[in-house]
């Protein structure tokens, strides 16, 4: 049987792989969503937890998870609103409204001492925060105390009183930029400048333009930078693999972080979400911006946003986990698109990221197909057993 484009004998793999996971303990819970031709399959299995109150609560499609760095895509898709309403230009300078970035210098060897700097050869433009090519960003791979920038850029994503974002911002302006402008791609501190960014064009919080501008249109009603009293019974639990033990250990419990509005609203990786949010976000940019007849983005916008940025340039000079590492994806606004098929899995042309606490998702327009899986445990920068299993379930089952 045949339905919405997939085989249904097939289809019950996803379930199958979900299971296997729960009944070895690598998770309490799992929520899949495989998506096509406007046919919606939900599965959700385990519970919340692995102790306490959760253990007895079942994962479900509007369970609140950590989307982590699947935030960054929806805050692209801000910054593509703030620009349609020419509130923004894609190539201005963003030194009107970030000043603390104007004028940067850049470090003469990047492993070098912070004092010895040469000036930035032009100004960071709001593309470069969408297309992650400011010119500083996550160092990975390296040992504490042999690169002084890594060091000083560690020590402000892990400040401890986390800062309000003019002082985070302004914290940022007084390192040295890594490269130049424009010249490499460097993950994740972008999109937390972004933030800051469509917080002082809108003249409002940062949380508060995403709700009125992709969350309220799209109907994400439990999307957001905190989760409320009356809906904390439906945060999971998120774990991580202790180093020492390697026992699953808390990574943050329901009444951890995001139980209060945190000082700084993270572009990077701060909201939380559900499977039935996060569907209707894919779903407007699978159908060119609109969900439901209520249109968040022009399709042009969309079409720019999931189209591969970088040049070969710029991507034969920039790594992330691994030498090699855009081989076969580039970098689009906020999110990686795929630009060569490795796996049975998504297509070229396919669009999406992953989050830190294993949540994944891709939209795939050759096959009109959306896949999100949603797990709460740490990858620690490698994708779990998981991930992969999914993706092969859920493309192995395709009928036509």
């Amino acid at each position: 049987m045949t339905t919405g484009g997939f085989s249904s004998k097939r289809l019950a793999r996803v379930r199958d792989v979900l299971g296997r996971h729960v009944d070895a303990g690598d998770i309490p819970g799992a929520v899949a969503v495989v998506a096509r031709h406007g046919e919606v399959h939900i599965e959700a299995i385990g519970n919340l937890a692995f102790e306490g109150a959760g253990s007895k609560t079942p994962m479900a499609a509007d369970t609140i998870c950590r989307m982590a760095s699947m935030t960054k895509p929806i805050v692209a898709a801000c910054v593509m609103t703030l620009v349609e309403d020419g509130t923004l230009r894609l190539d201005d300078p963003v030194d009107e409204l970030l000043p603390e970035l104007a004028d940067m210098n850049v470090l003469a060897d990047p492993k070098g001492p912070l004092e010895d700097t040469v000036p930035a050869k032009r100004p960071i433009t709001v593309r470069d925060l969408l297309a992650y090519t400011l010119g500083t960003g996550m160092i990975v791979g390296v040992e504490p105390g042999t690169v002084p920038i890594a060091d000083a850029l560690n020590a402000l994503d892990r400040a401890d009183p986390e800062p309000p974002p003019d002082e985070w911002i302004r914290r940022l302006g007084s390192l040295p930029l890594v490269y130049q402008p424009g010249e490499r791609w460097m993950y994740n501190t972008a999109a937390d400048v972004t933030g800051v960014l469509v917080s002082r064009a809108t003249g409002s919080s940062f949380g508060d333009a995403l709700r009125e501008r992709i969350c309220d249109p799209l109907g994400m009603k439990d999307t957001g930078f905190s989760v409320g009293a009356e809906s904390i019974s439906r945060l999971a639990t998120a774990y991580q693999l202790e180093s020492v033990t390697g026992q699953l250990v808390v990574a943050d419990a329901p009444d951890g972080y995001w139980s209060r509005p945190p000082a700084f609203e993270s572009g990077g990786g701060g909201l939380v979400s559900t499977a039935d949010d996060y569907l209707a976000f894919a779903s407007a940019l699978l159908a060119g911006g609109t969900h439901r007849g209520k249109r968040a983005l022009s399709r042009p916008s969309v079409t720019l946003m999931t189209s591969d940025q970088l040049t070969l340039a710029q991507k034969a000079v920039s790594e992330y986990w691994q030498p090699g590492y855009f081989d076969d994806i580039g970098w689009g606004f906020g999110m990686s698109v795929r630009t060569r098929r490795t796996h049975l899995g998504p297509s070229v042309g396919s669009y999406g990221w992953p989050g830190l606490y294993g949540t994944e998702w891709c939209n795939d327009p050759a096959e009109v197909m959306t896949t999100i899986l949603i797990i709460q445990r740490a990858h620690a920068g490698a994708s779990l057993p998981i991930s992969r299993d999914f993706w092969t379930a859920a493309y192995q089952a395709l009928d036509d």
